[in-house]
């Protein structure tokens, strides 16, 4: 397995392309900005997409899904305690007025070249996950067209928050590499006080879902740099040591 960075202009969200050994690549966390650079490395390497992946619902995360989803015939995939934010990208994160040009978010779409207007949802979505009443939803084993990831819920951040644990990385040296979007950086952890969020709940995944990932374990998180487990359980001070 290889994987491949994208930096996308709006928030410096984190996109990765993850490509098989026979081509198959599935694109995690299609940030705004993202599209373009995306479609043109995957038409380079004449690489065969299978889906997009979302480790949560918020906007600086799902922007241009649409444009490589629709562009690509292949689905948007996320838990599916996330999956209402498709339809309200602002108004899930509390931002009541996308016109308001002194919104972050709203201002960084509009510094990026993104017109904050132009927010559509895939012609494809598929949720996993979110069966069980309450609580943590199981481990969720996918396959997609020959991308194997193992979808681990973490919420806290946002409801449907989902690690992406990802093997046979080479340079990863036999553990998972982590896709932690916004529960886990280096250093830090992701806000709980979006609508969402939830302080209580964060601290249970901090402890009983990032805590106990093993400790070799390369973790690329949704903005900043990368980093460990073993590190970030040495030095994070959101985490139990």
């Amino acid at each position: 397995m290889q994987i491949h960075t994208v930096v996308a202009p709006v928030f410096a969200t984190r996109c990765s392309v993850l490509v098989a050994p026979d081509g198959a690549c599935v694109v995690v966390d299609a940030g705004a900005g993202a599209a373009g650079p995306v479609l043109l490395l995957v038409e380079e390497h004449a690489w065969r997409p299978q889906a997009v992946l979302a480790t949560h619902g918020h906007a600086d995360h799902v922007w241009d899904a649409a444009a490589l989803c629709d562009a690509w015939g292949v689905p948007l995939v996320l838990h599916a305690r996330d999956a209402y934010r498709l339809d309200d990208p602002f108004g899930t994160l509390g931002v009541l007025d996308p016109r308001d040009p002194t919104g972050p978010l709203t201002a960084a779409l509009a510094a990026a070249g993104a017109d904050v207007g132009s927010w559509t949802v895939p012609a494809r979505v598929e949720p996993f996950g979110g069966d069980e009443p309450s609580g943590r939803t199981a481990d969720v084993d996918l396959d997609l067209g020959g991308v194997r990831l193992r979808a681990r819920h973490a919420p806290g951040h946002t409801e449907g928050s989902t690690l992406y644990l990802l093997d046979g990385v080479p340079a990863a040296a036999g553990a998972p590499v982590v896709l932690s979007g916004d529960v886990l950086f280096a250093g830090g952890v992701g806000r709980t006080d979006l609508p969402g969020g939830d302080a209580a709940t964060m601290a249970r995944t901090l402890a009983q879902v990032v805590a106990v990932l093993p400790p070799d374990a390369p973790v690329l998180p949704g903005h900043g740099p990368a980093t460990d487990v073993r590190t970030e359980l040495a030095t994070n001070p959101w985490l139990p040591g």
